[in-house]
């Protein structure tokens, strides 16, 4: 009989991970001890991942609001500083705020609306459209946006995102004025000096401000790009991926993944003999219909990857063959026709009608979606995500 079952994920615990611990060896125990206690066997192309946290933990990839103090002074001069395009997360951005903020005389603070790039809502398009707004073009003062659409809050979170970044910044003591626009050249009337927080526009964004005559860009990427008075620092996306670890300590997006993905699949395979495909995953990279928000507020999904991720699906959409190759065909004749198409596949289906309505991504960014979705970001206690099966089709028995 053909095997019934496709691809599982699975959520595999793992002890908290601490400053100094050994990332490979423990990913590695924790598979070799979940197939003894499940009686479940590695096999080839098994896809083992873990999340982006539990690596930047082993490393130690922590920095302080001083740390982000200390590098926004040297990069501005304690200047007014343009803050743009932040997303609306405390999680990701109240910390780094505080320390912008810390070091800076005063905050020009330029949000997005009526959302955020990643869809956390300041207030709904439909109100934009009563008001007559057009989010394109206008730009509209703190006094002008509390006059059209008032005290909104998330409606998740409750919180009121304007109020709440405006006083972190104060406590800092740093002067702050607040204005909405989604252009970034905007925000050039106030200051030349900009630091632009938006994450996968970012490279449109500091283009167009050098364009338009500012004096000093950076991104969030180019803050803690290197370490400051011996902190944690991502050299290629700096505070972009970070999150809040306490009220004072942000830990960043981790380093050196390649190594660490690459050592655990070598350790798998001596312990199992079968080639394993290791990854690194952060956000995934999916939509909330409800919430709107678009779950990937990292840079990348997955840092780091083994060979055999790279690229994307290469797969024929069997409802199209049943209807329209093989209309007329029905039972075991339908099974083994598309059976057969399958294994006389092209190895490049792009552009094919065959393989129109499959999903064009890259492996690393469907495989991470699913590993974010299996493990959760709660209590769940599965930083570690073992998948059998993502390889197969409707031949493999």
């Amino acid at each position: 009989m053909s095997r019934t079952i496709g691809t599982i994920s699975r959520g595999v615990r793992a002890p908290i991970i601490r400053n100094g611990d050994n990332i490979a060896e423990i990913v590695t125990n924790c598979i070799l001890e979940a197939s003894r206690e499940e009686n479940i066997s590695v096999r080839d192309r098994d896809v083992v991942a873990m999340t982006e946290a539990i690596v930047a933990r082993a490393q130690g990839n922590y920095a302080t609001i001083d740390d982000i103090a200390t590098d926004i002074r040297a990069k501005f001069g304690g200047e007014t500083v343009a803050v743009i395009l932040p997303i609306l997360s405390r999680n990701r951005f109240s910390v780094c705020l505080a320390g912008i903020a810390r070091g800076a005389k005063k905050i020009v603070l330029m949000l997005s609306y009526p959302s955020d790039e990643v869809g956390n809502h300041l207030v709904s398009l439909d109100k934009v459209d009563e008001m007559g707004v057009n989010p394109y073009s206008d730009v509209l003062t703190l006094e002008k946006y509390r006059e059209l659409f008032g005290y909104e809050k998330h409606r998740f979170t409750g919180v009121d995102y304007v109020e709440f970044y405006e006083t972190l910044i104060r406590a800092e003591g740093a002067d702050c004025e607040i204005i909405f626009a989604n252009d970034p050249r905007a925000v050039l009337p106030y200051t030349k000096n900009v630091l632009t927080c938006d994450i996968h526009t970012r490279h449109r964004s500091k283009r167009l401000l050098k364009a338009a005559g500012a004096e000093k860009v950076y991104g969030l990427d180019d803050i803690l790009s290197e370490s400051v008075n011996g902190s944690g620092y991502n050299e290629h996306y700096g505070l972009l991926g970070s999150n809040k670890a306490t009220d004072e300590q942000v830990k960043l997006f981790p380093r050196d993944c390649q190594v660490v993905v690459e050592d655990i699949q070598k350790r798998l395979y001596e312990a199992t003999g079968k080639h394993v495909e290791v990854m690194v995953y952060g956000d995934g990279a999916f939509k909330d219909p409800v919430g709107k928000i678009w779950e990937l507020a990292d840079p990348v999904v997955s840092p780091a990857y083994t060979q055999g991720l790279e690229g994307t699906p290469n797969e024929l959409k069997l409802k199209y063959l049943a209807d329209n190759d093989f209309a007329d065909l029905s039972g075991d004749a339908l099974k083994d026709a598309i059976k057969e198409r399958i294994t006389q596949k092209d190895d490049n289906l792009v552009g094919k009608m065959a393989s129109e309505g499959t999903t064009p991504r890259q492996l690393t960014d469907l495989i991470g979606s699913l590993c974010d979705l299996t493990s959760g970001s709660g209590d769940k206690g599965t930083p570690i995500v073992w998948i059998q099966g993502y390889f197969d089709n409707y031949t493999t028995e």
